[in-house]
């Protein structure tokens, strides 16, 4: 190829489609179900994930392309697949997917009979199983189950959103075929326990019903019961330019969540013509939305199932967030702060600092003000406490409860109204923007003046995810960090124009123009004859400009490695555009969460933390922050991490030139990047309590994941 040749890097064969390379991901994650080495209801677990990531993507992604071929949108995506094109894809994908996860769950529930948990049929129970089942049934399953009839005179009913079900055939005495629908309560357990059997049995909630279906239509003949699932557009739709009071249109975009259009019809695979045909007919569904399964639907009642008593022996050791290093238990956290920045990394580190900080700042006399944004919090949250009571104690404090975040919307209206009868000041962001930055100011008065303190994280304010998701969080007094954050809020809650920023980095005002400036100034180098490289972590990768953007680096000798954890666009390895550029995706025990970039400039090296990945949404859509680490000790410790994930040949997958996955292999010593962070994590939380000459030791990489 000629160097002075202008290529084309629009070419479709250059990028991967969001969607597909999102069922890829989801793959990744369901083949942990079969890692032998992890215990085996963790393993039940990646299905049960699997289940749930496969029914949003459903009610969302697919709804949305559903929605847009209907409207006569057919336009081609960078990859060159039209919306009709992205559907059948999807489809295929997707069956496959759903064949190999109840593969997978059949051969889970084999070995767990095998340990000596049975879930079985209810004929297979002892006598006194049944015996103490039909009592059951009759006390807690029947005065909740309404048999419908489906006839002339009474419609097909109206069936939520990811509801179980039985469709019942019948013929009553004068031969007259008929149908009639039995809804699975989804208040009741889906596995019932049976006590006294041989070994702990359980069995599925729609076969106890299955069992009294000819009680529950007594004056017909049942000639044959099939459970099914449905799942529905759940996305919601609001012209935000024509809303006057936010809160009342998501309440009232929510009532109609369960009520969307059909976009999958999960059946058993035995079903007959008759009632497949009803089903089609009355859920508008045509062939290419029916899965049929082998085996239970809707593998997320295994989440629960996993979490009952007993069940330790076949889950992971407790994994317990360690005391921070750089923040003491019992230390006062304004006081550290004044004298240095603060780096948490979690959940290997500990969140409670972060409550804490919140917590403090309410109950602290010298705190006039206490700021924030929330985008996800948990069912309890301390922080949503600590805010309340510190409006309630007297403090100006402003919130930002964002409305949108999808499938969180009902618990955030909840919040959003605590904290307003509390005396907080709520607000819900720009128009037509998620606000998903997250970011908390505590305005404080001191001897010597007012003095701000910041939290910057990659990942939410909630407390129960954080124990789960990696993420990393900064808390800094740098009047600089201050000074950005309160003109943050001002941009927020009233009509500011946007700042100069002394620290932050803003979506969508700068962000994307930030990110060109950086990967160009490792092109810059390079042509220079410097060294370039980009080490770029995060959730997913699929804005088509920021990967030409790559592209170009790569071409022009940048070294690019990509920790992407789910959606990819960028193909990697292609000779003369991409082989510079490698990308892995780590899944494990924790969800990769983090937002990491670094920046090598020849020497003059850059690191940022950020709550976006590089998706049109965060660039284009979002109010984001992207943010440096300028401590020389942090940035040596995150890039420990970020060597520490590229060595990762435990929960590592690398992506090859046609956008396979292939998992790293350990020829020698495993490398598993999650339990080596565990591990140090650890070992600095006890450092004060050990020997100075048993600290100096070399540590070596002693784990196995």
């Amino acid at each position: 190829m000629d160097k002075n040749e202008k290529i084309n890097l629009n070419k479709p064969e250059y990028f991967f489609n969001r969607e597909l390379s999102w069922l890829k991901f989801n793959l990744r994650v369901l083949r942990e179900a079969g890692v032998k080495t992890t215990p085996l209801l963790e393993r039940l677990k990646f299905v049960a994930i699997t289940a749930s990531n496969l029914d949003e993507f459903f009610m969302v992604r697919v709804a949305g392309l559903w929605d847009q071929f209907e409207n006569g949108i057919n336009k081609r995506d960078a990859a060159g697949l039209t919306v009709k094109q992205q559907l059948e894809e999807i489809s295929k994908s997707a069956h496959d997917q759903m064949r190999l996860l109840n593969k997978y769950l059949l051969a889970l529930l084999k070995e767990l009979r095998e340990a000596g948990i049975k879930i079985c049929r209810v004929g297979d129970l002892s006598e006194n199983g049944r015996r103490w089942l039909e009592a059951y049934y009759q006390e807690e399953i029947f005065p909740v189950l309404t048999p419908m009839a489906v006839d002339a005179s009474r419609p097909f009913p109206f069936l939520a959103n990811k509801t179980l079900n039985l469709a019942v055939e019948l013929t009553n005495q004068e031969g007259e075929d008929s149908m009639g629908i039995v809804q699975v309560p989804s208040v009741l357990p889906r596995l019932i326990e049976v006590p006294g059997e041989e070994k702990r049995s359980f069995v599925f909630l729609e076969d106890v019903i299955n069992e009294h279906c000819a009680d529950l239509y007594s004056g017909c003949k049942i000639l044959d019961i099939l459970p099914f699932r449905i799942t529905r557009d759940a996305d919601l739709e609001f012209d935000e330019d024509d809303i006057d009071n936010l809160l009342k249109e998501v309440e009232k975009s929510l009532r109609k969540r369960t009520r969307g259009a059909s976009v999958r019809l999960e059946i058993y695979n035995k079903a007959n013509n008759r009632i497949r045909q009803f089903l089609y007919d009355n859920l508008d569904i045509t062939e290419q939305e029916v899965y049929e399964i082998n085996g239970p639907l809707d593998a997320t009642c295994f989440f629960k199932f996993a979490s009952l008593p007993g069940m330790w022996p076949w889950l992971y050791e407790p994994f317990v967030p360690q005391r921070p290093l750089e923040l003491p238990d019992d230390s006062d956290i304004f006081k550290v702060l004044r004298e240095r920045d603060v780096l948490l990394h979690h959940p290997y580190e500990s969140f409670d600092p972060v409550v804490k900080f919140v917590s403090d700042a309410a109950d602290d006399p010298n705190v006039l003000a206490i700021k924030q944004t929330l985008y996800r919090v948990s069912g309890n949250s301390p922080i949503v406490a600590a805010l309340a009571r510190a409006a309630e104690n007297g403090k100006q404090v402003t919130v930002l409860v964002e409305l949108k975040a999808r499938f969180d919307e009902e618990n955030n209206i909840i919040w959003a109204r605590r904290l307003e009868e509390a005396g907080c000041h709520v607000i819900y962001g720009l128009m037509g923007l998620k606000t998903h930055a997250k970011i908390i100011l505590v305005v404080r008065k001191e001897a010597d003046g007012i003095k701000r303190y910041v939290h910057l994280g990659t990942g939410n304010y909630n407390d129960n995810t954080a124990k789960l998701y990696t993420d990393m969080g900064l808390m800094t007094a740098n009047d600089q960090f201050g000074s950005d954050a309160s003109a943050f809020f001002n941009v927020l809650s009233g009509y500011s124009d946007p700042p100069v920023w002394n620290k932050l980095v803003m979506a969508p005002l700068n962000l994307r123009k930030k990110i060109y400036e950086l990967i160009d100034n490792e092109i810059s180098v390079v042509k220079n004859g410097g060294t370039g490289h980009i080490i770029a972590k995060m959730n997913s990768l699929i804005d088509y400009p920021v990967i030409q953007k790559l592209y170009e680096a790569s071409m022009a000798g940048v070294k690019i490695d990509l920790i992407v954890r789910g959606i990819c666009g960028l193909r990697a390895g292609m000779d003369g555009i991409s082989d510079n550029i490698t990308v892995r995706s780590i899944v494990g025990r924790q969800l990769e969460h983090s937002r990491i970039f670094w920046f090598q400039g020849g020497g003059k090296e850059q690191l940022f933390l950020s709550s976006a990945d590089w998706m049109p949404r965060n660039l284009n859509d979002r109010v984001e922050l992207f943010f440096p680490i300028e401590t020389p000790a942090h940035i040596e410790r995150i890039k420990k991490v970020l060597d520490l994930y590229l060595r990762d040949n435990v929960g590592a997958h690398m992506m090859q030139s046609n956008g396979t996955y292939r998992r790293v292999t350990n020829r020698l010593e495993p490398v598993g990047a999650q339990s080596t962070l565990y591990e140090w994590a650890q070992l600095a939380a006890t450092a004060d309590k050990i020997p100075m000459q048993e600290r100096l030791r070399p540590m070596y990489n002693r784990h196995k994941e």
